[in-house]
């Protein structure tokens, strides 16, 4: 049977559950999901449930002709260390930005499950910083 990590992760999306590999050697969690670990070979690769919470690391917005089509590209830091390629969901195009702390949300997006972020106004607040 033909490993494809990918359409696992997809998978674990489907059953509403935000899951990413890890190294059982190095501790080192890996996105996007691969066969062995990069750098080491190592294919010693299990699925964990990780927290959700990042910042974003880079944002970008698409503006087009009308404006409920515009959008946003950002990379978002995980706090278990990997960065990932997402859109930034219930933020207007000022309240997104680097260094913000953002929280994962699967959503339905036609037939199929997608991960997104949304900020996380608890954690700015914990912290202490401005939310404007």
């Amino acid at each position: 049977m033909p490993v494809m990590p990918d359409k696992e992760f997809r998978d674990f999306l489907s059953q509403g559950r935000f899951m990413i590999q890890c190294s059982r050697t190095s501790g080192k969690y890996i996105f996007p999901p691969r066969v062995i670990e990069p750098g080491t070979g190592c294919p010693d690769l299990e699925w964990k449930e990780v927290s959700g919470k990042g910042s974003i690391y880079s944002i970008t917005y698409v503006a087009r002709r009308n404006p409920a089509d515009s959008y946003n590209v950002a990379l978002v830091d995980l706090v278990e260390g990997p960065r990932l390629l997402t859109r930034i969901e219930e933020a207007a195009s000022g309240d997104a930005y680097i260094g913000r702390a953002v929280r994962a949300r699967i959503i339905d997006e036609g037939s199929d499950k997608v991960l997104v972020f949304v900020p996380d106004d608890e954690r700015q607040q914990d912290r202490g910083e401005s939310l404007t």
